[in-house]
């Protein structure tokens, strides 16, 4: 929980990891490949603010004691939401995995969500792999990675035949919440494969599963806001957006906001620190300082209030998990017009 000003904010972070990326998980042959990416992540970290740089080498193997004084006990978050990202084309036992996010949540019993994840081109033994995950763990969302190397393959749609039968069967399983990476590409995947269309598509076909588009597809901001505000079960995770914009590029991080304002709304925006890029405490400090500047080109976007970011950081997120928030956190009741007001009306 967040306080400043006397408003309380309920934090859940709803996209962060934790990794294991050193040499001695490398594939051997593909450690140029496991190399590149982890210190492509580790350049993005450069973009917030310096006094939360880490070396390359607390980079690719962060403890648990580091993740949860950086997360709970210093960055305000009440319930982080684990998400796996496999990449075992480059890394032995996986990049983070189902199984090594519950070994953790385990040890800290209702302060993690742990999803899972699939991909479409494992077929028959993912689906069964998928089953298992979510009867053991109980995931209630899932993590995609459309633009993951398997066997060959350097990436799919969601529109692809063998994705709509995962989202069928994720939705038969109770899968509510179906979180995809859209967003600034990471070495040595292809950007292309990041393009948000097919999202377009799978959301229509499949109006009970929810869609949080992590990194809101960028750099295809209009792309994407043109697409999800058609879309009523597409959502705008921001991980990226406040983590690699808000402290560096000051000026476009206000554009992203005020384009995602006005085409999605304050309603269907999540936020994510995507830790371990980026600690979530300077993110949501920053963040619930945060306005418009005061300049023109900024005039026309939508306001963002108290209410706004306390949906932002937390509710919205809370929502979509059936996450159990303290009454005090809720958002207060709105107030009825005066009674002064409604004569004027009825005069």
């Amino acid at each position: 929980m967040y306080e400043k000003n006397g408003e309380k904010y309920f934090v859940v972070d709803s996209h962060m990891h934790m990794w294991k990326a050193g040499p001695d998980n490398w594939v051997k042959g593909a450690e140029q490949y496991a190399k590149g990416w982890i210190e492509c992540f580790h350049a993005y970290q450069s973009l917030g603010p310096k006094e939360t740089h880490w070396t390359i080498e607390k980079f690719m193997s962060y403890t648990e004691d580091d993740l949860m004084k950086d997360v709970f006990e210093d960055g305000y978050v009440d319930v982080a939401v684990f998400q796996p990202t496999y990449l075992k084309e480059w890394y032995t036992e996986g990049f983070n995995t189902t199984e090594q996010n519950a070994n953790l949540g385990e040890k800290h019993p209702g302060m993690f969500v742990l999803n899972t994840r699939f991909d479409p081109r494992d077929g028959d033994a993912g689906l069964v792999e998928l089953a298992a995950n979510v009867e053991r763990y109980g995931s209630k969302g899932v993590k995609l990675y459309t633009a993951e190397w398997n066997a060959g393959s350097r990436g799919y749609k969601l529109t692809d035949p063998a994705a709509y039968t995962y989202l069928a069967k994720a939705q038969e399983l109770g899968i509510k919440n179906i979180h995809v990476h859209k967003g600034p590409t990471i070495w040595p995947l292809d950007k292309d494969a990041f393009d948000v269309s097919d999202v377009d598509h799978a959301a229509t076909d499949f109006p009970e599963l929810n869609f949080i588009v992590e990194h809101v597809g960028l750099p295809r901001i209009e792309d994407f806001c043109f697409m999800a505000t058609q879309e009523p079960n597409v959502y705008a995770g921001l991980s990226v957006v406040i983590g690699g914009l808000m402290h560096a590029r000051p000026q476009f991080f206000a554009k992203v906001m005020g384009e995602l304002l006005f085409w999605v709304g304050e309603d269907k925006m999540t936020f994510g620190s995507d830790y371990g890029i980026w600690e979530p405490k300077w993110q949501i400090e920053g963040f619930v300082d945060w306005e418009f500047p005061d300049q023109p080109e900024f005039a026309d976007y939508p306001r963002l209030g108290v209410e706004g970011k306390k949906k932002i950081l937390g509710l919205n997120a809370a929502k979509l998990y059936d996450i159990k928030v303290p009454d005090e956190l809720q958002l207060k009741e709105a107030t009825p017009a005066a009674q002064d007001d409604s004569k004027l009306v009825a005069s």
